[in-house]
C-alpha cells in the first residue's frame, strides 16, 4: 500500500520520482526525487531562517534560485547528468529563496491592495496603518 503522504508530495511537487534520480533508505525509495526533496528541506529550512534573520535582497533570493534552473535546464537541453548531491543541494537553495520569495509576494500582494483602496478614496493615514500590521 503506498503512504498517502507520499503521494501528496509528488501532486505538490509536481515530482516525477523516477527511481534513478532519487534516495533510497533502508532499501525503499523515497516518495519524491532528491532535487524536490532538496526543495522541501529548503522550504522547512526557510521558515525558520525568515523568522530568525528576514528576508535577504530580491537580487540575492533570485540568485539562490538560479542555480537550480540552470542545472535543470542545462541536463534538459544537453547530454549533462547531474548528480543526485547536486540536486539536493541546488534543490535546498531553492526551496529556501522560494519561502523568501513568497515572503516578498505576500509583501506585494498587500502593497497592491493598499493602492488599490487608495485609488478608490480610501483614507491613505487608515490605509497605511492597515497595512503596517501586515508587513
Amino acid at each position: 500500500m503506498e503512504c498517502k503522504i507520499g503521494k501528496f508530495l509528488r501532486i505538490f511537487f509536481g515530482c516525477h520520482a523516477r527511481p534513478d534520480r532519487s534516495f533510497y533508505f533502508r532499501g525503499k525509495q523515497f516518495p519524491i526525487c532528491a532535487r524536490c526533496t532538496g526543495e522541501l528541506v529548503g522550504m522547512l529550512t526557510g521558515i525558520p531562517i525568515a523568522v530568525i534573520w528576514g528576508c535577504p535582497a530580491f537580487v540575492f533570493v533570485i540568485l539562490m534560485m538560479l542555480p537550480l534552473v540552470i542545472d535543470g535546464f542545462v541536463q534538459r537541453l544537453t547530454s549533462y547528468e547531474s548528480t543526485n548531491i547536486r540536486r539536493l543541494i541546488t534543490g535546498i537553495l531553492f526551496g529556501i529563496a522560494f519561502i523568501f520569495a513568497f515572503i516578498y509576494f505576500r509583501h506585494m500582494c498587500i502593497w497592491i491592495a493598499g493602492a488599490i483602496l487608495k485609488l478608490f478614496g480610501a483614507d491613505s493615514a487608515a490605509v497605511e496603518r492597515v497595512m503596517e500590521r501586515f508587513t
